[in-house]
């Protein structure tokens, strides 16, 4: 709960995590937007967020089942192979689109048949990009049953995965994020209930 509460107040003071009126990739509104990526550059925060990811990774799934890590780029990237390097477990990752030159694959290394592989992101909204990864790694005989974000949204990401029979598992989600911050005064009342209004639709 300590690296919880350190995190939260860490990505807030960063400006990883802005509260305001903000319009996402999918043309969603948001009262809030983060940026995972701006963690690296923090590399005392960011080897303990991979710790504490690999913790909890630890403690609700046994490792030596793992085949491999996989992610969607660009933001769960660079946490998929950081994870996979401490985990010494083979990287792979989807692409969005195919390239048009060369083999014109979508995934990008080895996945044989029945091999179970963990789908790591930075952050879950709606699910989407996790889903069309998996799909894909699914098409090259993936065995995929449980994905790991840093941040959940709490946008349908959870529901959605279901659908895939994919248990999404997070380090900490916006709500958690939020009550943190109100807590220490650093966000408002009225912020809060944003962020509860934007969860519960």
């Amino acid at each position: 709960m300590e690296f919880v509460k350190e995190f939260a107040t860490f990505l807030y003071q960063n400006g990883i995590i802005k509260f305001g009126d903000f319009t996402l990739a999918s043309g969603k509104k948001s009262p809030y937007y983060v940026d995972l990526r701006l963690v690296a550059s923090y590399p005392h925060q960011f080897r303990r967020m991979i710790r504490h990811l690999q913790n909890r990774i630890s403690e609700e799934i046994v490792f030596d089942t793992i085949d491999s890590v996989a992610s969607v780029p660009t933001g769960g990237l660079i946490i998929a192979s950081s994870l996979a390097y401490e985990l010494v477990k083979p990287l792979v990752y989807v692409r969005s689109q195919a390239k048009d030159y060369g083999t014109s694959k979508l995934v990008e290394g080895i996945v044989k048949n029945g091999d179970r592989v963990l789908l790591v992101d930075d952050v879950a909204t709606t699910g989407g990009s996790v889903i069309n990864g998996i799909k894909e790694l699914k098409k090259s005989g993936a065995n995929i049953t449980d994905a790991y974000v840093v941040v959940n949204r709490l946008e349908g990401a959870d529901e959605a995965l279901l659908g895939e029979g994919v248990t999404l598992h997070q380090l900490l989600d916006i709500f958690e994020i939020s009550k943190i911050l109100h807590e220490q005064k650093l966000i408002d009342d009225s912020i809060l209930e944003k962020v509860k209004k934007q969860v519960s639709k």
